[in-house]
C-alpha cells in the first residue's frame, strides 16, 4: 500500500554512494540544459520567460518522486508549448495576466484528466495514437513555431491568434517594416546555432545561439543606441523561487477549455510513455504506464499552483539525463533543485537577450522537430498512412492543434477500423501435382464445381460480417454448384456474437440449398463463443475440423455424386472411387 501511495520507495534500495554522485551529476548537467530551453519553450507558449524555468523545478520533482521511469524527465515541452499558444490566443494576449491565469487553469485541469487516467488504470489509451498521428501532429506544430517566431526575427510587432492564416495575414500586412537590425541578430544567431550543430554537437546549441545574438545586441546597442537599433530583448527575470499561483476556476472557463485539455492530456502523456518506455528498454527496466500517469498528473496539478504551466516527458533532457549517468529519479530532483539556485543567479542576465535571438533558437528547436525521413518512409510505406499524416498536419495548421491530436486518433481509429472490417480472403484449392495435396492458392489449378475451400484471415466481428457475406454471394454468383463452403480459420483469431450469427445464418442457408457449411482448424476460443451461444447447433458439431483430411473425408460423401461422375477434374484423392468419363466403354 505504501509503495503504491508513495512509489519512490520502490526505488530507494537502489540509492548508495555511487548512484548518489551519479544522480548529482547528471542533475547539475540537467539543470543547465533546461536554462535555455526553459525560456525558450515559455517564448513558444506566450507566457513570461521565468515561467518556463518555474515549470521544470517543481513540476521536474514531483514527476521523478510519484512517476515511474528511472530516467524520465518532465517539464516544458515544444510540442505542449505550441499547443498551449494555439489554445489561448484566441481567448487573451499572449503574455498577459489572463493568457497567464487561462494557462494555469488548463495546466491544472490537464494534471486531473492525467490522474484520473492513471487511477482508472487506462495507461493503455495512449496505445490508440499512432506514431503517425504523433509525426503529423508534432510536424504541424513545428511549422506553427517558426511562423509566429517570424515577428520576432524580422523585428515585427504582429500579436494575435496563432492560426495559420491569421498569423500569415499579419505578416503581410507589415512586411515594410522590417528592422534590419533585428534581423542581423536574428541571423548572426541562427548561423551560429548551425555551426554548433555542425561542428560542435556536443556544446549546447541553444546557448552558443544566444551568446552569440546576445553579444552581437549588446555592441549594437552600445554603439549606436538601443533607441536607434530598437533591438528589443526578453527582460530580466524574476530572481527567485517558484510563487505560488491561482488558477481561475469557473465553469464557463473549463468548458472553453475542455476538448484542448482533452488533447494536451493524450499528447502529454503519449510523449511522456514514449520517452519512458524506450529509455526503460535500455536500462533493463519495467514501466508502469499508469503509475506515470498518476505521476505526470501530479507534477501538472503542482505546476497548476507553483506559477508553472503543463509539463511532460522532455526526450532531450531524459536522453541527457541517462547519457549523464542518472541512476535513480533522484537525479531529476536534483536537477529541479539546482535549477532553483541557477534561476537566482542567472535570472538578472536575460535582460541582455534579445527576441529575434529567440526567434532563431526557436526556428532551430522547430527545424529539428520535422522528422523528414521518417515523413518519407510513411508516404512510402502505406498511401493510408500517408492520407492520416496530411489530414494530421492539416487540422493542425488550418484548425488548431487542440483538435489535431483527437482527429488524429480518430484518423488511426477509422483506418484500423476500415482494415479490420476486410479480412483477406483466399481461395485454396489442393494441389493435385504434391503427394500430399495440400492446400495451395493458385488460379491455375481446378476447384471442385460443388466446394468452395475459403481461407479467411482477419477476425469475425460485427464490422466484418457485410463484407464476408458480400464476397460469398460473389463467389454463389460464380459457381451456383459450390453450395458447400469449407472455411479455413486458423486466420480468425476473434468471433464476435454478430460473427457467429452470420455463420449460423450462413449455414442454415447453405443446408437449405443441399450444402452445408464446415470449419477448418478453428481456435478454441472463437469455438468457445459458438458453442455458449449454441451457433454450433446450426452449424453442426461434426462440421469442424481439425484435421485435413478428416473435413475431406466427412465432406465427400455429401457431394452429388452423380455430377461428380461427369467431372473431369478429379481434384481429391477421394475422386478416384467414382468412376469418371473416362471409365466409360
Amino acid at each position: 500500500m505504501l509503495r503504491s501511495l508513495f512509489p519512490f520507495l520502490r526505488w530507494r534500495s537502489r540509492i548508495n554512494r555511487e548512484s548518489f554522485q551519479h544522480d548529482l551529476i547528471a542533475g547539475l548537467t540537467g539543470a543547465i540544459v533546461v536554462l535555455p530551453q526553459g525560456v525558450a519553450f515559455a517564448t513558444i507558449a506566450g507566457m513570461p520567460p521565468e515561467y518556463g524555468l518555474y515549470a521544470g523545478i517543481v513540476p521536474a520533482i514531483v514527476a521523478a518522486l510519484f512517476g515511474s521511469s528511472w530516467h524520465l524527465v518532465s517539464g516544458p515541452t515544444t510540442a505542449a508549448s505550441v499547443v498551449l499558444f494555439s489554445t489561448l490566443s484566441p481567448y487573451a494576449l499572449p503574455g498577459s495576466e489572463e493568457y497567464v491565469k487561462l494557462a494555469l487553469t488548463l495546466t491544472l485541469m490537464v494534471g486531473i484528466f492525467q490522474l484520473v487516467l492513471g487511477m482508472l488504470r487506462l495507461g493503455a489509451v495512449v496505445d490508440f495514437i499512432s506514431h503517425t498521428v504523433v509525426v503529423g501532429f508534432i510536424s504541424g506544430a513545428a511549422i506553427l513555431i517558426m511562423l509566429s517566431q517570424v515577428q520576432h526575427f524580422l523585428g515585427l510587432d504582429i500579436s494575435g491568434g496563432g492560426h495559420l492564416y491569421q498569423i500569415l495575414v499579419r505578416l503581410a500586412q507589415n512586411i515594410g517594416k522590417v528592422n534590419p537590425y533585428d534581423l542581423t541578430v536574428g541571423l548572426t544567431a541562427l548561423l551560429a546555432g548551425i555551426a554548433s550543430l555542425r561542428w560542435f554537437p556536443r556544446i549546447p546549441y541553444m546557448l552558443v545561439s544566444m551568446i552569440a545574438g546576445g553579444i552581437l545586441a549588446y555592441l549594437l546597442n552600445l554603439i549606436l543606441g538601443q533607441g536607434s537599433t530598437g533591438i528589443e530583448s526578453v527582460g530580466a527575470l524574476p530572481a527567485g523561487l517558484p510563487p505560488l499561483s491561482r488558477p481561475g476556476i469557473s465553469f464557463e472557463v473549463i468548458q472553453k477549455l475542455a476538448p484542448a485539455a482533452a488533447a494536451i492530456t493524450l499528447l502529454a502523456l503519449t510523449e511522456a510513455v514514449t520517452i519512458g518506455r524506450s529509455l526503460a528498454l535500455r536500462s533493463g527496466q519495467n514501466l508502469d504506464s499508469n503509475q506515470e500517469f498518476v505521476g505526470q498528473g501530479l507534477s501538472n496539478v503542482a505546476a497548476g499552483f507553483f506559477s508553472g504551466y503543463v509539463a511532460t516527458g522532455s526526450f532531450n533532457r531524459s536522453a541527457v539525463n541517462y547519457e549523464a549517468g542518472a541512476r535513480t529519479p533522484l537525479a531529476a530532483v536534483f536537477a529541479g533543485l539546482f535549477l532553483m539556485v541557477c534561476v537566482v543567479l542567472v535570472a538578472p542576465l536575460t535582460a541582455y537577450l534579445p527576441n529575434a535571438v529567440m526567434a532563431s533558437v526557436l526556428f532551430l528547436v522547430a527545424w529539428k522537430l520535422i522528422d523528414v525521413p521518417r515523413i518519407a518512409r510513411i508516404i512510402r510505406a502505406s498511401r493510408m498512412e500517408a492520407v492520416v499524416l496530411v489530414l494530421t498536419i492539416s487540422t493542425a495548421l488550418f484548425v488548431g492543434l487542440e483538435f489535431a491530436i483527437l482527429l488524429g486518433v480518430v484518423f488511426g481509429l477509422l483506418l484500423y477500423v476500415m482494415d479490420t472490417s476486410r479480412p483477406r480472403m483466399f481461395s485454396r484449392v489442393p494441389d493435385v501435382n504434391q503427394p500430399d495435396r495440400g492446400f495451395v492458392t493458385d488460379p491455375n489449378l481446378d476447384e471442385c464445381p460443388q466446394l468452395k475451400i475459403l481461407r479467411v484471415d482477419g477476425s469475425l466481428y460485427f464490422g466484418s460480417t457485410h463484407y464476408v457475406e458480400r464476397m460469398l454471394r460473389i463467389y454463389r454468383q460464380r459457381e451456383p454448384r459450390q453450395t458447400h463452403l469449407l472455411l479455413i480459420c486458423s486466420g480468425v483469431n476473434e468471433i464476435d456474437v454478430s460473427g457467429a450469427e452470420f455463420l449460423a445464418l450462413e449455414a442454415q442457408r447453405r443446408t437449405a440449398e443441399g450444402g452445408g457449411l464446415y470449419l477448418y482448424r478453428i481456435k478454441a476460443d472463437a469455438l468457445v463463443i459458438l458453442r455458449r451461444g449454441s451457433y454450433m447447433q446450426d452449424i453442426g458439431e461434426d462440421h469442424q475440423f481439425q484435421k485435413k483430411h478428416h473435413a475431406i473425408a466427412t465432406i465427400f460423401p455429401k457431394l452429388n455424386h452423380s455430377f461428380c461422375k461427369i467431372c473431369e477434374r478429379r481434384i481429391f484423392r477421394e475422386c478416384a472411387t467414382i468412376p469418371g468419363p473416362e471409365d466409360k466403354d
